[in-house]
């Protein structure tokens, strides 16, 4: 099989490059040739777990293609896959013209039959959209080359896509006809071997499936943030009462840890494009608009208690925070809640020096020298008259106490992931906030 992926994201490039891996011939597409040049070079432009090996192994095998030539590409192809950004517009409405753009250069390069897969997640309706854009450059090419629609929403989770994408709990396919069916069952079979599910399923309710998803995982965290904020008021331990719920199998384990609110390209993004989608149809979404405020609130949870302990005027204060990215093992920094605390410490006349393994650079791209960086979690702490646990990386959940009251100025800790054990820091003379505990 050939198959060419349209765009090198996140989605894009762990698609094109785990698809390689199983022995299909694949060509990733995009238009910046700077991008596409350090592909070839081996320079990836995001940070996942396991990718980089994968896209060295396979572009060396000559399985994994890269190519800003979308209509050289194509030829012979038997499917194509859309992975192209959705941005938010103003209204919370997903941007589709990068879409629409990427169907209609198919429609006017395509050389026999294809199935159209959109990856990334679009609204519902979207694919008759994509499906009246590319037969529009077939009607101005006057050729009839046929062509399948299909929805293909991926469920990848940052810091563990690859796993996610070589060993999925599901694979949600929206298709049309019977001849589109029987090729995404082929592409896929490599991956269903060990029993993993394929749901097959009309394109509306496909697309409809990754919005839902994301906006059930975001309603689990906002819930338990707004648990932890109320069990704080009222003096109750957010981690026990987690701990008492999520033994529940019908509530599960997962997304139920307290926190300073979620970020990321799907979440925000997600829940937004829903709430948008159903105004459009005259419809309210009261959990969401509710999961969104929650959310938007809770990013600011962690400056409040700054505050609260060194008051509103924070010049001369200085802070070591440590994680930057919206979640461990990614550099992903798309309404990353440490942005929006930044922002609000500095505003008040705080210094701040951070530490992040893998999303400095990043950071550093997006705000520049607005902060300080350190190479490491202890050269952070040097002089500091407090710290900040933003992101709940590995390894920051077990610190050399004894050298943090060494280095720091004052013992004083803000835990945004609730990852320290606070009994043992309180012991060493810390004064210890948390989220939602005692």
């Amino acid at each position: 099989m050939k198959v060419v992926v349209v765009g090198t994201g996140y989605v894009g490039l762990v698609t094109g490059s785990c698809f390689s891996e199983v022995g299909i011939d694949v060509t990733c597409i995009d238009i910046h040739e700077e991008k596409i040049e350090n592909l070839k070079k081996g320079i990836l432009p995001i940070y996942e777990p396991g990718l980089e090996e994968i896209v060295l192994r396979n572009f060396s095998r000559n399985r994994l293609k890269f190519s800003t030539s979308l209509k050289d590409s194509i030829v012979g192809a038997d499917v194509v896959f859309i992975a192209v950004g959705t941005p938010p517009d103003e209204d919370g409405s997903a941007d589709l013209k990068y879409v629409l753009g990427v169907a209609r250069e198919i429609g006017a390069s395509m050389q026999n039959y294809l199935v159209v897969v959109t990856k990334s997640t679009v609204p519902v309706g979207t694919g008759i959209l994509v499906k009246n854009a590319v037969s529009e450059e077939l009607y101005k090419r006057q050729v009839e080359f046929s062509f399948d629609v299909a929805s293909n929403p991926e469920f990848l989770k940052e810091g563990a896509a690859v796993e996610d994408f070589l060993k999925p709990d599901r694979i949600v396919i929206g298709v049309e006809s019977h001849e589109a069916e029987v090729l995404m069952q082929k592409l896929y079979k490599p991956f269903v071997l060990n029993g993993h599910p394929v749901y097959f399923m009309d394109i509306p309710s496909a697309e409809m499936t990754k919005y839902a998803a994301n906006a059930m995982l975001a309603t689990k965290i906002s819930f338990m943030n707004d648990m932890a904020n109320l069990c704080e008021i009222m003096g109750a331990d957010v981690n026990m009462v987690r701990k008492g719920i999520g033994s529940d199998s019908r509530i599960g384990n997962k997304f139920i840890y307290p926190g300073v609110g979620y970020g990321g390209s799907c979440f925000p993004k997600d829940v937004k494009a829903l709430i948008k989608t159903a105004k459009d149809h005259g419809y309210t979404m009261r959990i969401l608009d509710a999961v969104e405020g929650v959310n938007e609130t809770q990013k600011s949870v962690l400056s409040n208690k700054v505050i609260k302990h060194f008051g509103e005027d924070l010049t001369g204060i200085r802070f070591a925070m440590w994680g930057l990215a919206f979640k461990p093992k990614t550099d992903d920094m798309r309404e990353a809640p440490s942005l929006v605390i930044i922002e609000q410490l500095i505003a008040r006349g705080a210094t701040i020096i951070a530490y992040d393994p893998v999303a400095a650079h990043e950071t550093q791209r997006m705000i520049g020298d607005t902060i300080e960086y350190a190479n490491d979690t202890y050269e952070s702490l040097l002089n500091v008259d407090a710290l900040l646990l933003v992101t709940e990386w590995p390894e920051f959940r077990t610190p050399n106490i004894d050298i943090m009251v060494k280095l720091m100025k004052q013992r004083v800790i803000f835990d945004g992931r609730n990852i320290f054990d606070n009994k043992e820091f309180r012991k060493a003379g810390f004064a210890y906030y948390g989220i939602g505990v005692k």
